[in-house]
């Protein structure tokens, strides 16, 4: 895979996995938050991705098909100084974690894991190693703006009140804009339900939102049938 060429004021994330699915939703999340992403899907790639993608921060799967990465943090050495890694695994055990850490890790995430954990995880990192980007407070789609420094929520301009768990909802969709998201993973996320919550609970959740925000504009949360909801733009 050809490494994009870099940006000069761009935090730079190499995401290295060799599940498509989770290099694809962990990449969503970040170039949403304005990060730059390169991506790989093994230890060769991603040594090779380092070197061309000068990447700020690498999240690293330990369970490569043709290494670990442990061994690829302890290749990479002195070519990736003062670049942090967060290593992502499915593994759960004490020296593994252990492991990680002394390999070079600078943070280990477990799988499955949340988007937002995630995410914060690399502002985090990148600030304490003096790499933070410019980040914006306002999460918008169309007409609809959420302020997270303020907590404000407006719909073509008309002040929105919400309650806190109606702001989760709401801020887990903007996050995920066009997105289909299932009931699963607005439970898991909002609810911090392990796919265990009653769908009922969202149903009524969503209706709500919806109370509140149709009024000012076209629906812009929708059902997928049998699957959960997205934010999107209304059919014409």
């Amino acid at each position: 895979m050809n490494a994009p060429q870099p940006a000069a004021d761009t935090a730079r994330v190499l995401v290295v996995d060799d599940e498509p699915n989770i290099v694809d939703v962990i990449s969503m999340a970040l170039r949403f938050q304005g990060f730059e992403v390169a991506s790989a899907g093994n230890g060769e790639d991603a040594i090779a991705q380092v070197a061309a993608f000068r990447p700020h921060l690498i999240v690293l799967d330990v369970m490569l098909p043709d290494t670990t990465g442990f061994e690829v943090a302890t290749r990479l050495g002195a070519q990736r100084a003062g670049v942090p890694i967060i290593f992502l695994t499915a593994r759960d055990a004490t020296e593994d974690k252990g492991r990680g850490l002394t390999s070079g890790g600078d943070d280990y995430v477990t799988k499955p894991f949340s988007l937002e954990e995630l995410v914060a995880r690399i502002r985090t990192i990148l600030r304490r190693v003096g790499h933070a980007e410019q980040e914006s407070s306002l999460l918008s789609f169309e007409d609809l703006e959420l302020d997270e420094d303020t907590r404000e929520v407006t719909r073509a301009g008309h002040a929105v009140e919400l309650t806190a768990t109606e702001y989760r909802l709401l801020r887990y969709l903007l996050l995920n804009p066009r997105r289909v998201l299932t009931r699963a993973q607005l439970l898991d996320h909002v609810w911090d339900y392990d796919f265990g919550g009653d769908a009922r609970v969202l149903e009524t959740y969503v209706s709500y939102l919806r109370k509140k925000l149709d009024p000012h504009g076209p629906p812009l949360i929708h059902t997928v049938r049998g699957v959960g909801y997205a934010l999107r733009q209304a059919k014409a």
